[in-house]
């Protein structure tokens, strides 16, 4: 967490004097990148609020999408999937900004056949749509977590920029 503490305030900062919100959907990374969004004072300024949508009964209950999923996307653990999570969050809470992240942490892959180690991560916000694929190669668990929340905090401060 404390790698992360120095780029989220960062973008905590540059949001709050943009007077721009955020809002998260996150899934591998359970609730990391908003820890990190949330530790700066005045956090509500521009933190609008965020979820773990860990399970398809997550996705629904929080985001009102269904199962199955909208065409043309076929599963979860994807970009479209990642900028499908970006956009609801972001619409469902009038944000500025939405993150969406969506992966298989490990120490093993996901039931859709991706290895430990992969993320997808979108940022959707004004005239900015961009969502990426993070392979890291590792197993363990908690180093992907930090990897993936430290991608998603760089791709957001990105779209600042």
């Amino acid at each position: 967490m404390q790698t992360l503490l120095p780029l989220a305030h960062e973008i905590g900062a540059k949001l709050k004097r943009r007077g721009e919100t955020i809002a998260i959907a996150e899934s591998s990374t359970g609730g990391l990148i908003s820890a990190a969004l949330l530790s700066l004072a005045g956090a509500s300024a521009y933190f609008r609020g965020g979820g773990v949508i860990y399970t398809a009964q997550a996705r629904r209950g929080f985001l009102d999408i269904p199962n199955p999923l909208p065409a043309p996307i076929e599963r979860a653990s994807t970009e479209p999937y990642a900028t499908l999570l970006a956009d609801t969050v972001k619409a469902r809470l009038d944000a500025t900004w939405g993150l969406g992240e969506t992966g298989a942490t490990g120490p093993t892959g996901n039931r859709y056949g991706d290895k430990s180690g992969h993320t997808c991560i979108a940022v959707t916000g004004p005239d900015f749509c961009r969502a990426i694929t993070l392979e890291t190669g590792l197993d363990d668990r908690i180093e992907n977590m930090r990897a993936f929340s430290r991608r998603a905090l760089e791709l957001l401060r990105e779209a600042l920029e």
